[in-house]
């Protein structure tokens, strides 16, 4: 198999992202989200492992690439903790940045900020998500994951140094993390320019370790989803009037403060003033560099 593939191979109706390649150089994560949905699928995703021979297979089909946006990574965070040991996804976008390629980070680790000299040298832009500012809570759903003050910090340090930056407020989930406007208003104070949402879409998985974690929200949550919600595909998402104000909420928050806005796969593309992924900054980098 092929490390570079195609995103969204399976042309889901749900995904508004333009097309793109993906590259995912370790398999599983070390954050242990709660919320994970790839840990749903990847068997023993909480031991992150690097992909196998990751940077002699990453040379040969690097040498293909012709201009193609690449998204690191989808199913597993670039920067797992164990990346500050082995440092093999700085390697990754060394052997990137020597190609004529665009790249899209996204994560929720602070140690992006040990690779922005090679994310300057490259069209790129990096999405950081922040489910919340609010540490404790944080602690419990994102245990392993750094803080969302070491993550603000981190944006801070990438708007510096002149690297395009969204943020994704993923998931959102009633009783926990609905109300954003202090976040919103602090991200703006950064100069972020886009806000992606979405809510939480829950199947068995991820609804047991939500049991476990936040037992007296899943007590609130279990009739929005199991009596009330909508089923698409392998997930259970709440109903879509209160997905619709959830996100609006955000849309109207980030439309206050002169931000572009995405939802992210909820079948509300209504909402959006940009695409998810906020890759309209990939076209005004370019515009800028001409």
């Amino acid at each position: 198999m092929s490390l570079i593939s195609k995103f969204d191979p399976w042309c889901s109706t749900l995904c508004t992202c333009p097309p793109k390649l993906t590259l995912n150089p370790y398999t599983g994560c070390d954050h242990t989200c709660v919320y994970c949905y790839a840990a749903s699928y990847i068997p023993n995703f909480s031991r992150c492992r690097p992909k196998k021979d990751l940077l002699t297979r990453l040379r040969k089909e690097a040498l293909k690439l012709k201009g193609e946006t690449i998204s690191i990574s989808n199913s597993s965070d670039p920067y797992p903790n164990l990346e500050a040991k082995t440092g093999l996804t700085r390697s990754c976008l060394d052997i990137l940045s020597k190609q004529n390629c665009k790249l899209q980070i996204v994560t929720k680790s602070s140690l992006i900020t040990r690779d922005t000299d090679l994310l300057k040298n490259v069209p790129s832009t990096v999405s950081m998500t922040i489910t919340t500012p609010d540490n404790e809570t944080a602690k419990l759903i994102e245990p392993n994951a750094p803080s969302p003050a070491q993550r603000l910090e981190a944006i801070q340090t990438l708007t510096s140094e002149g690297i395009p930056t969204t943020v994704r407020i993923d998931p959102i989930v009633p009783f926990v993390n609905e109300d954003q406007t202090e976040l919103v208003k602090t991200l703006a104070t950064i100069g972020i320019k886009h806000i992606t949402a979405s809510t939480l879409k829950i199947n068995a998985h991820i609804w047991r370790k939500l049991v476990v974690t936040l037992p007296k929200t899943a007590e609130k949550l279990a009739p929005l989803y199991f009596k009330q919600g909508e089923k698409a595909g392998r997930y259970t998402y709440l109903p879509r009037t209160l997905r619709f104000r959830l996100l609006k909420n955000v849309a109207d928050l980030a439309k206050n403060h002169g931000m572009k806005f995405g939802v992210c796969r909820e079948s509300l593309a209504q909402l959006n003033t940009a695409t998810c992924d906020g890759s309209w900054l990939l076209s005004e980098l370019a515009a800028k560099r001409i």
